[in-house]
């Protein structure tokens, strides 16, 4: 949720704080320039791209400031240890073309180097390591920082646990029936990729310890007036549920395939249904791993069973969506939740097809093209449109109370490309970057919900949040499909405007008041309202129980 989840930032990035000696005058004109929040970010080194390996190396200061990054330089030993959130830990020494990002060896095309006093790192690694992408302007020599939206701490490598004897079944009780919600939906994401949310890595193998987490996870977020959580049960092409077609989640045992001695999502539904409130499944429809390291999956495993099926993307295995066969898989291990489990609704997140980085389906795109579509764009627009309109039609044939939503990227398009889109100026957007046309679900039908991640500030101008707010409301006003809005409390006391008080979240709630068919709200994540970061709790109870 991302996300994963994806952690999440549009227009927002920067990597790291100085390293050996404060700034002291701007940077020259010349060269090439890094685009951050729509301004040029200035340095009195400029950046500079290494000929041979095509590595564009910065300043360490650029990187990350506005991130909250923590930057360590150890000049004897010329080595770098950045600090990012979610406990994600970079290594670089001078010299040296490998990089320890959290107790594993990562190669480097370019190593940090020392020019004019200033530590210089490689863009691209430290970016992508820190969930940002980067997008390079050849003609304008500029290079533009962007962020996923799901919770960037999602790309978190873990350390790889060894397995223990499985111990007998722990008894569940069935779940009982879902419940009817009164008010409007307040929903929490609960990510499980990375042991982000729930269950924590302490835990593993411990039945007894993880249900006492999640438990608690209830209780806290029912305390804030959450009436939902939307729980990540299928991370990495894998499960938190028995399952014929896919393996268990390393996130429960820190091996993959390996039995928990309990059923997670049986149990966690019925204590969600226990305190009246409703349990969304979430499922991260097309990514098949965080890594490339195959070798670590169970041999049931997609990657394993169906290699032609999957596309290295930026170091991240995708499962291919202009493959027929490949969509009816994920559609079937949906489905299997949808049978035997009494969710009240089936969630997706906006892991499509992912954005500003290479994706090899020229094949698919060939074979798979019954339609003759010329354009790739097209093609891969009605691929997902494909999966969508089919995921819904089966969801509904067998469970029509079931809610079908998806969460895409908070900017369909920008009014600058699209006289249609949002008054915007996203360097991301859900229709041309992650192929994800919401309009077209809307319009069509084919889902219940659409529930965006409108992730800024009222004051970020970029891309406001009362604007896309309106214009979301536009695009399902008459439709019968109802609106939640996402938000990020995981940007409360970052840097990025608006977010300097726990008032923002609440002034958000109330524009939303303007508005019928904004049927409620979901948080990006759960951990980010429990650390209670401005004292948000507080600000959420005195606002929905006043």
């Amino acid at each position: 949720m991302k996300l994963g989840k994806w952690t999440i930032w549009l227009l927002f990035a920067a990597i790291c704080m100085t390293a050996i000696a404060p700034i002291s005058q701007a940077a020259p004109k010349a060269g090439i320039h890094i685009i951050l929040n729509g301004k040029t970010v200035e340095s009195d080194v400029s950046p500079y791209i290494l000929p041979k390996v095509n590595v564009t190396m910065v300043p360490l200061r650029i990187i990350s400031e506005e991130l909250g990054a923590s930057v360590n330089w150890n000049a004897k030993e010329r080595s770098v240890t950045i600090q990012g959130s979610g406990n994600k830990q970079i290594l670089m020494t001078s010299g040296s073309t490998i990089a320890d990002v959290n107790g594993e060896s990562v190669k480097l095309d370019a190593s940090v180097q020392v020019k004019a006093g200033r530590a210089m790192v490689p863009l691209r690694f430290v970016s992508e390591q820190l969930g940002l992408t980067v997008n390079w302007n050849q003609a304008k020599q500029t290079i533009t920082l962007t962020a996923a939206i799901e919770d960037p701490s999602e790309d978190i490598p873990l350390p790889d646990p060894v397995p223990n004897p499985i111990p007998d079944p722990i008894p569940v009780p069935e779940p009982s029936p879902g419940p009817v919600t009164k008010t409007e939906l307040r929903g929490a994401w609960v990510s499980t990729v990375y042991n982000l949310d729930w269950p924590s890595k302490s835990s593993y193998q411990n039945a007894v310890k993880q249900m006492g987490e999640f438990i608690s996870l209830l209780d806290e977020l029912q305390g804030m007036g959450m009436n939902a959580v939307f729980v990540q049960v299928r991370p990495t092409g894998d499960a938190l549920y028995p399952s014929k077609l896919v393996p268990w989640s390393k996130y429960l045992s820190g091996v993959q395939g390996l039995a928990p001695t309990y059923d997670p999502l049986a149990f966690m539904i019925e204590e969600t249904h226990k305190r009246n409130m409703e349990f969304h499944a979430w499922f991260n429809p097309f990514r098949a791993n965080v890594d490339t390291k195959i070798d670590q999956l169970a041999d049931i495993h997609v990657t394993k069973q169906h290699p032609d099926w999957i596309v290295n993307a930026g170091g991240k295995l995708y499962i291919n969506p202009g493959i027929p066969a490949a969509r009816q898989h994920i559609i079937d291990t949906i489905m299997e939740v949808v049978n035997g489990y009494a969710i009240d609704g089936v969630h997706l997140d906006d892991y499509f097809y992912p954005s500003n980085v290479a994706f090899a389906d020229d094949a698919a795109f060939k074979i798979n093209n019954a339609g003759k579509i010329t354009s790739k764009a097209d093609w891969r627009r009605n691929n997902i449109n494909e999966f969508v309109r089919q995921l819904g039609e089966s969801i509904h044939t067998v469970k029509p109370q079931v809610k079908y939503g998806i969460s895409p990227f908070g900017v369909w398009r920008n009014k600058s490309v699209d006289k249609t889109g949002s008054d915007t100026s996203a360097g991301v957007t859900a229709y041309d970057n992650m192929y994800a046309d919401a309009r077209t679900w809307i319009q069509k039908g084919w889902i219940d919900y659409i529930n965006p991640q409108i992730y800024w500030s009222l004051s970020f101008n970029a891309a406001r949040y009362d604007k896309l707010v309106d214009w979301w409301v536009q695009e399902v006003k008459g439709t019968g499909v109802d609106l939640y809005i996402g938000h990020s409390p995981y940007k409360l006391g970052t840097k990025e405007a608006g977010w300097q008080s726990a008032q923002e979240m609440i002034d958000q709630l109330e524009y939303n008041k303007k508005y019928p068919e904004v049927k409620g709200d979901v948080f990006f994540s759960a951990k980010d309202l429990r650390k209670n970061q401005l004292g948000i709790i507080d600000a959420l109870r005195t606002y929905y129980f006043k």
